[in-house]
């Protein structure tokens, strides 16, 4: 990456899309602006991500891009790795004026003024130099007064508004709508009030009802109808169509032929044709109905992340001290005021508000929202605990680590947020639909028109076929107008993002985070899993269960040499011979290593007290030509035997030592590879132990093949050619040296209790360390994925038999016609359905296979 540039990215709420076309067009003109790196529109979330480089474009740029396109955009956070918030103003501030008064601050990192509301700024800041409280502190200091805005609450309030406008819009249309009604469906039966009032003519052969008609029309038309003509607009200045552009076709059409029948009417004694008013007025309410039921039910598919969000309390109580260190009040605040550093108390039965270590108190926590588990944790001093946890009945003392985007739940939301704005590969078939739909539908209806015209003039069809108060032209302008507006692009537009939401928000849910709706696309393929063992397969907490010394060295100094070794390791062996040596040596402190060296898969290498120290597998020992005794191999087969794992010990080229740790197996990790298979899933597992060790607990869990003394590069190198022999590979683990393989694999899942490595590479994250998650995200993405397909069938086979069914294709055989109020009901019936489709989702309920893996656990125990 060029030095100079300032890669940055940013999160952006847009109003006004309709359709695909419209996120699809948005997306592609963002692309197209020199510096932007990469940008993705969400349809369903109505939120923009954007990355780009801030040396060749700002941020409001890209605002006033999409204003300029006919959208309204405001600014919801300033980038994913960035801690930043919202700040109110009472009155507006020029840039300039702000940037002086905190630019005596150090910390802040950029300032933004949001361009849909000129008194809200977001300020981005390194939490570890600023806070906050430092922040607002500054801004009022200089006369100005500010106030803390929810972000959340303001992009929720974004969300909600199109809900309100659209049911206004609809409660509207229908004061004239309904009289429109009654003028058009009741009254005109009534035969005195019909001849004595509605065919009263004003002047020539125009009447009263043709005038009430066209005076409740006209405001329902260019008044409530406004909007469709707006976004009919912004689709032709974007050269692209959208559903805006049916509508404001088929009322116009409606509208303006009724116009021509007033006009006529008005200055001629023999011109004697029927409206279409009521037809416009009928369909721009049904059509706002529809809208109003779509954005209400896309409002539902967001509900997980507001379940995130409400898990952490809005309010902390903040410890205050006084110079000596003691505890001598506290202050409630709000928790978004919260800085690095600050020490929160936190009462029994309260929920933990921040991320931080305990420094005073002892509890414990129910942690079950972030690992599943039900039992309570203990916290002591030096623990961590996550907010959003709920506190037993002890007092914790709790000092601040993580705020804003840092902290476990923040990760958890920017996780799944971002997965509901990615497109899963099979969006791409509506988008090159949507492309061709609108001008191909506005073409047959042309078509449509002209056909039944063309064939009436040509009496092709009887008289009788015309209902008595039409005439040719009209009959066939209804067919044209019909095929216009039951056409729906929307229901094809909504199908994939709406279901990987709520698909995406139901994973969260049950501790299964999709990164992307590729994943979800890819997992619902999988044929073939990977294990990593270590901290998968296995419980990840080794211990040391047997030492073998070869020489005269005592034990405490043999683990001395160990541990200060190991110490620098973060293999978890490593981490468990020093556990294992603290019970052994009394100190604090080990002897210092130099020349320390990690042999990713082998071992490490260090000078300790003088000594050369190797400790490791026997590759390791041959690499560095150290010869391994028949006794150290004897016992090392021994160990291996029963499923531990043996490290050879070294010091100056002498083996002196061996010590067996053991990592017991899940308990349910059998039962999970039994489910896998009958799913039809083949299993493997790959591991840098001994053939023998791997064979051991490969055997207990039952899986199909093994592959042992594994390097990272050998775990990646398994997984291609799995695929190169047609198999769809997810891959599973923990640890840094897994991290090859599940970048390489279809499906990367890391194990929530992982390496951030690890995490960042997968696709998949199991928010618990239970290898349930690998089932659920399988069988959630084959629901997911199902559901996307009948969306499709639902939207592809609601327009394959509207349009033709609109166009008359089965009048002649059935007599039955589709008005165009009833095709504008249609067509929101179909973005309803398809909604309404991906809702039930919500209720998805994991395998029951893993219920019972549950009672046979409780039953062994």
């Amino acid at each position: 990456m060029d030095k100079s540039s300032d890669v940055r990215s940013c999160r952006v709420h847009i109003q006004g899309m309709t359709c695909t076309a419209c996120s699809t067009t948005i997306e592609s003109s963002l692309r197209n602006i020199n510096g932007v790196r990469f940008a993705a529109v969400g349809l369903a979330t109505q939120v923009a991500e954007i990355e780009y480089d801030a040396n060749m474009v700002a941020l409001n740029q890209l605002i006033q891009a999409i204003d300029d396109m006919g959208f309204e955009a405001s600014i919801i956070s300033t980038g994913e790795n960035t801690t930043n918030f919202h700040l109110k103003l009472e009155s507006p501030v020029e840039k300039e004026l702000l940037q002086t008064i905190l630019g005596k601050l150090q910390g802040i990192q950029d300032i933004e003024i949001d361009q849909s509301d000129k008194t809200t700024l977001v300020i981005s800041y390194s939490p570890d130099v600023i806070g906050p409280r430092k922040i607002i502190s500054a801004v009022e200091s200089s006369g100005l007064k500010a106030s803390l805005v929810d972000e959340r609450e303001k992009e929720a309030r974004l969300k909600n508004s199109d809900v309100r406008s659209y049911y206004r819009s609809f409660l509207w249309s229908l004061v004239f709508a309904i009289p429109m009604l009654l003028l058009s469906m009741v009254f005109m039966y009534i035969p005195s009030f019909k001849a004595g009032f509605l065919d009263k003519k004003v002047v020539n052969m125009l009447s009263v009802g043709e005038v009430l008609r066209c005076a409740l029309s006209t405001p329902v038309q260019f008044i409530i109808g406004w909007r469709f003509y707006v976004g009919a607009y912004k689709a032709v200045k974007l050269r692209s169509t959208n559903m805006d552009c049916l509508v404001a076709v088929g009322t116009n059409t409606s509208y303006f032929y009724s116009i021509y029948v007033i006009v006529r009417s008005s200055t001629s004694k023999r011109f004697d044709n029927e409206d279409f008013f009521e037809t416009a007025t009928m369909l721009i309410s049904l059509i706002l109905l529809g809208k109003y039921l779509v954005a209400l039910a896309k409002g539902k598919t967001s509900d997980a992340i507001s379940k995130l969000v409400k898990l952490t309390p809005e309010m902390a109580r903040l410890a205050v001290f006084d110079d000596s260190g003691r505890v001598i009040g506290e202050e409630t605040i709000d928790r978004r005021l919260v800085e690095k550093g600050d020490v929160v108390k936190v009462l029994p039965g309260e929920k933990v508000s921040v991320d931080g270590t305990v420094v005073m108190g002892e509890s414990h926590v129910d942690e079950s929202m972030v690992t599943g588990e039900s039992r309570r944790v203990r916290k002591r001093v030096g623990d961590e605990v996550i907010g959003g946890t709920m506190n037993g009945s002890g007092v914790l003392h709790v000092r601040v680590t993580c705020i804003g985007s840092e902290t476990v739940l923040a990760r958890i939301i920017q996780l799944v947020e971002g997965a509901q704005i990615g497109k899963a590969p099979v969006q791409k078939l509506a988008d090159r639909i949507s492309k061709y739909f609108v001008p191909v539908v506005i073409c047959s209806g042309i078509a449509t028109w002209l056909g039944w015209y063309v064939a009436g003039i040509l009496e092709m069809y009887p008289r009788n076929w015309v209902p008595g108060y039409m005439d040719r032209f009209e009959m066939a302008l209804q067919f044209g107008i019909s095929v216009v507006v039951v056409a729906c692009p929307c229901a094809l537009g909504l199908a994939t993002p709406t279901a990987v939401m709520v698909g995406t928000g139901v994973g969260a849910s049950h501790g299964v985070l999709l990164k992307s709706g590729q994943a979800l696309e890819s997992a619902h393929k999988v044929n073939c899993v990977v294990f990593d063992k270590t901290g998968t397969l296995t419980m990840g907490k080794p211990t040391v269960v047997g030492t073998k010394l070869l020489m005269d060295i005592s034990l405490p100094d043999f683990y001395k040499l160990v541990a200060a070794t190991e110490v620098n390791s973060e293999h978890p062996l490593g981490k468990a011979m020093v556990e294992h040596a603290k019970t052994l040596v009394e100190t604090q402190f080990w002897p210092e290593a130099h020349d320390f060296e990690a042999i990713t898969g082998h071992g490490v290498k260090a000078m300790v007290c003088k000594k050369s120290i190797v400790i490791g597998n026997n590759s390791l020992m041959q690499q560095c030509n150290i010869e391994i005794p028949r006794e150290a191999s004897n016992y090392m087969d021994e160990s291996q035997k029963l499923g531990q794992t043996a490290v050879l010990v070294s010091v100056d080229k002498d083996v002196v030592g061996v010590i067996a740790v053991s990592d017991p197996v899940k308990p349910e990790a059998s039962g999970i590879i039994s489910i896998l298979r009958r799913m039809g899933l083949k299993s493997l597992m790959v591991t840098g132990d001994s053939m023998v060790t791997a064979n051991a607990v490969a055997k207990e869990v039952k899986t199909d093949f093994v592959v042992a003394e594994a390097k990272p590069e050998d775990k990646a190198r398994k997984v291609g050619e799995l695929q190169k022999e047609g198999f769809i590979v997810a891959m599973v683990g923990d640890g840094i040296n897994d991290s090859p393989a599940l970048a390489v694999a279809d499906v990367g899942v890391a194990i929530g209790a992982g390496s951030d490595i690890a995490i960042e590479a997968a696709n998949v994250v199991l928010m618990r360390s239970s290898l349930e998650g690998v089932i659920t995200a399988i069988d959630l993405s084959r629901k997911t994925f199902n559901r996307i397909k009948l969306n499709y069938v639902w939207a592809l086979a609601y327009n394959v038999m509207a349009i033709p069914l609109a166009a008359g294709a089965f009048f002649p055989f059935t007599g039955f016609r589709v008005p165009p109020w009833i095709a504008g009901a249609a067509m929101g019936a179909s973005s309803v359905s398809v909604v309404c489709s991906s809702l039930l989702l919500k209720y998805y309920r994991r395998p029951s296979d893993l219920d019972l893996l549950e009672f046979h656990e409780v039953k062994v125990e």
